[in-house]
């Protein structure tokens, strides 16, 4: 780089520096030439003429004058197309370069000998200016399927990216034509190539690559003929999110007629996700493309929104994605229903929709859009009627009508999956579940978490049994013999009434600690009457105070002590959620007792709130030891990989809403080993709860998952049981699944070596002593109440068989163990 200084008044400028060979370049170039050498080969500095003439000192304008003057028959192009012998043109040209090179004598006589020496060299010259043009920049290479500006196009199509690329996710060939072929055929009508954005298919893993590819053979009707839906079922942290951006950002720009095959998306999503979608896409397309996120506020500041995205024409959007949320949608449908340019809907946490009766199932059937996305970690949730709402709305008809479906698939596979059921009866299920699958594979993709091992530390499971304390007991047997419970169990004609629903939920808040029922003993309503006879007196003074009494609860006391030998022992963070909020209030006064630093998330918090409080757990820096979620706020979507410890501190009847829940932690971008504990108290309704989900679970597992042999552990009668306690055992759960490897809760087998935290209970570690936990902060929480452990790790391992321990060697380690 050099200045130029020849600009009065001015900075000096830096201009890039060149090589040439010949001062002819000046008379086919834009450029001024400042000569700093000789002039051969000297340095000269390239200015723009239009730039620098107007305010040039008079020096630099006599240079420019004295350039101007030389004839245009002097340039390069002029010069090659004269005769060789032409001795007059040749000596009229040296004398031309003579009156401007000082470096040449220009008296000097020319002889017939200089003559012809002077025309060898001027076709040298000639030879070196007629080479093609050469970009002036080191290993530079152009592409091929880059756009020039103001290069005319040969009019043939191209696909937006190189297909021959290395790792290409091609997503579309075009059939092969021939050269004879493609000379006679219209060349508005030859197919190209649709090859994902490089910037995204370099990024996506090989099971991420695999579901983008199937989504876009669905959409565009290639797997099913006449039906443009799918469903994306992978488990949580798989990456859906990245999936379905990459098909929407390739559908928007480009297709086989090498253009858009669709100008709008429309993605719909629970109103805690809005900002998250619109977050994502601008994280992975840089701003590329813009996204309308829409979530409440005033309907005419909504209805102004939507009408403008409606109303927009052309590739040229400003914001062709529009972010919705499912209450928003449903409230405003009426404005998007008539829209005919949206391509595709996308539903996030598509189980919503698993009612086809609804009004948000009904305003989202009614779109025009054909082609139809559906997200979904955990596509059947109860029954398959659900299922079959899902299918039906991703592509309508493909399973007849609803009652069509019960009486073909949904009777005979569900009678088939009861423990109880006939030989014949699980032949017609097995044919019947072979052609469900068979039949809606073609539509529907499904990964389990058991890929993130690959890519995440490993990830070990456990549900914990607790006793209850003896308060916890009597009053729990209190209100099952009372009026509230044995009336109304069971209304006439068979259905669970409204008051047995409400001592479903006092009999779970009753499991976490009394203080969540207090006001109902101590007014003695709710089947509590006369119980406040009950509570020990310093329980009733503490109340008084507002002191939290923790020994009154077994499972906050084992939280209690797990917390203080994680804060003590190592560097981890914890994540708790409970259904519930006076749960949370519940974590606060614990924290706040033991002076933890903690954030919680629960649904009173407004989306500003709840990224500062996700940001908080996930920095290094913050000092943050809990982050208290609630499970029905905030359980779809976080990424807490700042915490590496999980406890669910109750269960949910929904098998999906723990799993969502308890998969906060174990995602991309976790460093440290994952630890996640579900608290069951021992014999009680929690427990119930866990044998109803994975009856659930292995109805899912038929279906979805396709797993051929679903252990079948307990029968409809079995799971009707709710309202009774059994005091005399470990864990109910491990009696109903009739365990054959464990004698006298002793585990005298292994589990299967290719089982992992996917499985049921049946095909995990089984601990009825804490000798046999390879935890040691679960095994300090033993004394705490803890009766029975599964646990079971994320990756398929092998363990050395166990062995049992020297006497004295137990007595020692238990003393050490016991000392927190």
């Amino acid at each position: 780089m050099c200045p130029v200084y020849d600009l009065p008044g001015r900075n000096p400028a830096w201009l890039p520096v060149v090589t040439v060979d010949n001062i002819c370049d000046v008379i086919t170039s834009s450029f001024i030439i400042i000569s700093a050498g000789k002039y051969k080969n000297f340095i000269i500095l390239a200015v723009p003429i239009y730039s620098l003439v107007r305010y040039a000192s008079p020096t630099f304008k006599s240079v420019y004058r004295s350039i101007m003057i030389l004839r245009r028959s002097l340039a390069p192009s002029q010069v090659n197309k004269r005769p060789l012998n032409d001795s007059n043109q040749s000596k009229r040209a040296c004398v031309k370069y003579n009156d401007h090179l000082p470096n040449i004598e220009q008296n000097s006589k020319i002889d017939d000998k200089s003559t012809v020496a002077l025309s060898i060299y001027e076709q040298n010259i000639r030879n070196i200016l007629s080479k093609p043009f050469k970009v002036p920049i080191a290993n530079w290479s152009g592409s091929s399927f880059s756009r020039a500006l103001g290069v005319r196009r040969d009019g043939i199509r191209r696909p937006l990216h190189d297909p021959t690329a290395p790792d290409a996710l091609i997503l579309y060939i075009p059939p092969q034509i021939s050269a004879h072929d493609i000379l006679k055929m219209d060349k508005n009508k030859i197919l190209v190539h649709v090859v994902v954005d490089p910037a995204l298919s370099k990024i996506l893993r090989p099971h991420q690559r695999e579901g983008v590819k199937f989504m876009y053979e669905c959409v565009t009707g290639v797997r099913i003929e006449g039906t443009y839906g799918c469903i994306m079922a992978d488990e949580m942290g798989l990456g859906k999110t990245l999936q379905c951006i990459t098909l929407m950002w390739t559908l928007l720009k480009q297709g086989p007629d090498a253009s858009p095959t669709i100008h709008k998306a429309i993605i719909v999503t629970p109103s805690s996700l809005v900002k998250n979608w619109c977050n994502e896409i601008k994280k992975w397309l840089g701003g590329r493309i813009g996204a309308l996120p829409v979530d409440g506020g005033g309907k005419e500041q909504v209805d102004k929104v939507i009408t403008g995205f409606v109303q927009a024409r052309g590739r040229r959007t400003v914001d062709p994605i529009l972010v919705i949320s499912y209450e928003t949608f449903r409230s405003h449908s009426s404005l998007l229903q008539n829209a005919e340019d949206i391509g595709l809907v996308l539903c996030d946490e598509g189980h919503r929709l698993k009612n086809c009766e609804n009004q948000t199932y009904r305003s989202l059937m009614a779109l025009k859009a054909k082609r139809r996305v559906l997200l979904s970690g955990t596509p059947i949730q109860n029954d398959l009627l659900e299922y079959f709402s899902l299918v039906h709305f991703v592509n309508e008809g493909i399973l007849g009508t609803a009652q069509e479906f019960r009486r073909q698939y949904e009777t005979p596979i569900v009678r088939g999956q009861d423990s109880c059921a006939t030989d014949a009866e699980r032949k017609k299920a097995t044919e019947c579940l072979e052609q469900l699958i068979s039949l809606v594979n073609r539509c529907l993709i499904r990964r389990t978490s058991a890929l993130l091992s690959k890519y995440l530390p490993v990830k070990t499971e456990h549900v914990v049994c607790i006793k209850l304390t003896p308060l916890q007991t009597d009053l729990y047997l209190h209100l099952l013999k009372s009026d509230m419970v044995t009336k109304s169990i069971k209304s006439d004609d068979g259905k669970v009434t409204s008051n047995a629903l409400a001592a479903i939920t006092l009999l779970k808040k009753l499991c976490a600690h009394p203080d969540l029922i207090i006001d109902k003993i101590m007014n003695g309503t709710d089947g509590f009457e006369n119980s406040k006879q009950l509570l020990p007196p310093s329980y009733i003074a503490a109340q008084s105070k507002k002191k939290l009494m923790i020994e009154l609860s077994s499972k906050l006391m084992v939280l209690d002590t797990m917390l203080a030998v994680i804060k003590t022992t190592t560097t981890d963070r914890v994540v708790l959620i409970s259904n519930y909020t006076q749960t949370l209030e519940l974590f606060e006064r614990l924290a706040k007792l033991r002076n933890y630093t903690f954030v919680r998330l629960d649904g009173s918090m407004t989306a500003k709130k709840r990224a500062k409080a996700v940001d908080d757990i996930n920095s290094p820096t913050s000092g943050v030891f809990l982050f208290m979620l609630s499970s029905k706020a905030g359980g779809c979507g976080l990424n807490l990989i700042g915490a590496n410890r999980l406890v669910m501190f109750d269960p949910d009847w929904n098998p999906a809403n723990d799993d969502q829940a308890m998969a906060r932690v174990w995602r991309d971008g976790q460093k440290k080993p994952c630890f996640v504990y579900r608290f069951l108290a021992t014999g009680s309704i929690e427990e119930k709860m866990m044998q109803r989900q994975a009856h659930k679970k292995a109805l899912s597992s038929s279906v979805v998952d396709c797993e051929e042999d679903v252990a079948r552990h307990f029968t409809a009668s079995e799971l009707r049981t709710l309202f009774n306690l059994r005091q005399d055992t470990i864990s109910d759960t491990h009696d109903k699944i009739k365990c054959t490897r464990c004698i006298n809760n002793i585990q005298t087998k292994l589990p299967p070596v290719d089982s992992d935290c996917t499985n049921d209970l049946s095909c995990w570690q089984h601990c009825a002593d804490k000798r046999w936990l390879v935890d040691p902060v679960l095994k300090q929480c033993w004394h705490a109440g803890i009766s029975m452990v599964f646990y079971q790790n994320s990756t398929i391992h092998k363990e050395k068989p166990i062995v049992e321990e020297d006497n004295n060697e137990v007595d020692k380690k238990e003393e050490e163990n016991s000392i927190t």
